[in-house]
């Protein structure tokens, strides 16, 4: 599996620049996390995941509580998942998750933003064949073996387990991410996972640079400045 993940998955947090786009994109998948799942963190690992990583990247404590309380009224906005693909600068791959209430007008703004640096956007399906949607869990430990154990004694299908000095990194396919956490609690207790996420990890590299480079990096600020873009995912290598 490799470590593409760290460095082929756009960081909101890196790349937004101002806290408050960072603020909005976690109270919005906090939001809808709790409103589909649970607001109880306890029954619901994805929320508590979710709001173990906006901890890390300092959100703050209102920002988190605001999301809950409007997922626990059931009122607010009605927001619903949508992915884009298509060929960025230099032929590279890119799906770009977003969260919105107005699908129409979403799907414009990432069009436009495609359009805007000469690239290509397709239909669902164009280049997500060439990713792996995997769930990705990082931690300290050092018995690999052990961990190993439990993944497989739970039925959980792991994809890989890489271990760096004593970190690591467990790859499951994203429809066992439940299972795979609950049997790493199960064993461990309490985990501070330093990755608790799931991602599209590229099975290639498309190499780009010069001009290209550039006009990728344009691309994906263009697409950062958008409210409803969560995540971009892309195989671009520099």
């Amino acid at each position: 599996m490799g470590r593409a993940y760290q460095n082929r998955k756009v960081s909101m947090a890196k790349t937004a620049g101002a806290k408050t786009k960072l603020y909005s994109k976690y109270g919005r998948e906090i939001y809808v996390c709790a409103k589909s799942g649970g607001i109880d963190p306890a029954g619901n690992l994805a929320l508590r995941g979710l709001i173990e990583r906006a901890k890390k990247d300092q959100v703050p404590a209102h920002v988190i509580e605001k999301a809950l309380d409007k997922a626990k009224g059931g009122a607010g906005e009605d927001f619903a998942p949508a992915r884009y693909e298509g060929f960025g600068p230099g032929g590279c791959m890119v799906i770009v998750d977003c969260l919105t209430d107005n699908p129409n007008r979403t799907f414009g703004d990432v069009r436009q933003c495609f359009t805007k640096t000469k690239c290509k956007i397709g239909t669902p399906g164009t280049v997500s064949h060439m990713f792996d949607h995997v769930a990705i869990l990082a931690f300290n430990h050092g018995d690999e073996d052990a961990v190993l154990d439990a993944l497989l004694s739970a039925d959980v299908d792991v994809a890989d387990i890489e271990n760096e000095d004593g970190k690591l990194t467990v790859f499951t396919p994203q429809g066992d991410y439940f299972k795979a956490k609950q049997a790493l609690i199960d064993l461990l207790g309490e985990i501070d996972f330093e990755v608790d996420e799931i991602q599209f990890v590229p099975k290639g590299s498309t190499p780009i640079g010069g001009e290209d480079a550039l006009t990728f990096e344009k691309f994906l600020d263009l697409l950062n400045d958008l409210d409803d873009v969560q995540n971009v995912y892309h195989d671009a290598e520099y």
